[in-house]
């Protein structure tokens, strides 16, 4: 990476190197694990001009996104939180309140986790998924999905079709497009010139904070402070007016823009958050100098306890097989003689192979069938939804183990943790 993708300055320096890895998404078949399999450099640079800071583009989202394995309705907490956004939004931009016919967008919309509840509240919507499987899920659900990636291009036409959105909500999805200039036009492009967009998206904040290093995969190309955000907004003519710290995926921004032209000053929360970035050192190097040292420990405490458990003749196996995952299994060179197997809901993942690792992929049931010493939740910001779903497993005295931050072993009948 010579040039920053936002402003342009050459050289980002660096924060810290994963080595290489294979999209994070790139599930095998049984009948793939004898072909070769694709890695790219994992290594996360941040621009000491705008502060953005970001990976190389060497996969595409055509590659990822056409055929997806990542359904958001399967996350139960998930799903709260999107009815709890809509209700939220509904009220807070009195969306259809004062008679007139509202128009809600949503951008990456998935399989209309989000905009089902806006269907149920009968304001007219329409998502925007460029991938194949799930927006036909959508769809199937009565939500009118269009297939298609946005650009300017898409979303004047969407404008000239549907006419411009009194809001657009843009979820976990403004890390995954290489092109932030071209992506947040259209973003412009489909918003009414007095309305509103919503991003949510993780918070670099406390990605560095808290160890999140397993957040950087291909699909994310860009990590965001909100003064980073800023910066990436205006590039399309977007103003930041207001800033939602938020306990979704480890820590997220939930950004609230509008047309540079009608946003007006910024809310005390957009200057408090900014307060808190420039303390933390997150425009200037030293703000990331200790990350890579803090990544390494994750890695060692890890593989020592899976590596002891071995030994011991203990069983550990996964839940879940989040992109993270992917990531820290892959850093990690974990590989199934110390997990066995991991288990998802979706089903989709069964009988596949996690990419690198080649690690099985079962139903969630295989877990109770098995009785394992060991769970180790792989998508750890899950946490308290997850250590209820598998409270089971106290039954046999199983125990779960959460790796980030730090490596900790919860005891299931009082949730009591111990640092391993």
């Amino acid at each position: 990476m010579t040039r920053c993708r936002l402003c342009g300055s050459a050289t980002p320096a660096s924060v810290v190197d994963l080595g290489a890895t294979p999209p994070c998404e790139s599930f095998l078949a049984a009948d793939q694990l004898d072909q070769p399999e694709p890695a790219y450099p994992l290594h996360l640079r941040v621009c000491t001009a705008c502060w953005l800071a970001q990976i190389p583009p060497l996969i595409t989202p055509e590659e990822t996104f056409q055929e997806y394995a990542y359904f958001s309705s399967y996350s139960t907490s998930w799903v709260e939180h999107a009815r709890t956004f809509v209700a939220d939004a509904v009220q807070r931009l009195g969306l259809g309140t004062d008679g007139s016919e509202a128009f809600v967008v949503e951008v990456a919309s998935n399989d209309g986790y989000l905009l089902k509840h806006v269907v149920d509240r009968g304001i007219r919507c329409l998502g925007i998924e460029p991938s194949v499987n799930v927006g036909a899920a959508a769809r199937d659900a009565g939500v009118p999905t269009l297939t298609e990636f946005l650009s300017p291009d898409t979303g004047s036409a969407v404008r000239a079709e549907h006419g411009p959105a009194d809001l657009v909500v843009a979820n976990n999805v403004y890390a995954h497009i290489p092109d932030v200039v071209g992506f947040t036009q259209g973003l412009r492009a489909l918003v009414a010139d007095d309305g509103w967009v919503s991003i949510e998206v993780q918070h670099l904040l406390t990605l560095i904070e808290e160890n999140q290093y397993d957040t950087i995969y291909h699909e994310h190309f860009q990590y965001y402070t909100v003064a980073s955000a800023i910066r990436a907004l205006a590039s399309g003519g977007l103003a930041l007016v207001d800033v939602e710290l938020l306990p979704t995926h480890g820590g997220s921004i939930r950004l609230w823009a509008r047309p540079a032209e009608v946003a007006g000053e910024p809310s005390q929360r957009v200057a408090d958050v900014l307060a808190r970035e420039k303390a933390a050192g997150l425009q200037e190097l030293s703000g990331y100098a200790e990350f890579a040292a803090r990544v390494a420990k994750v890695r060692r405490d890890l593989l020592k306890f899976l590596i002891e458990a071995a030994e011991r003749g203990e069983t550990v196996v996964g839940y879940g097989a989040p992109g993270k995952g992917n990531t820290l299994l892959n850093h990690c060179g974990i590989r199934p003689d110390l997990l066995a197997y991991t288990v998802d809901r979706n089903p989709y993942k069964h009988g596949r192979f996690t990419p690198g690792t080649r690690i099985p992929i079962l139903p969630p049931e295989q877990i109770a069938a098995d009785k394992p010493d060991y769970v180790l939740v792989l998508p750890w910001n899950l946490r308290a939804e997850l250590t209820e779903q598998l409270s089971f497993v106290h039954d046999w005295g199983g125990r779960l183990v959460f790796p980030i931050p730090e490596l900790s072993i919860v005891e299931v009948t009082s949730v009591k943790e111990g640092t391993a």
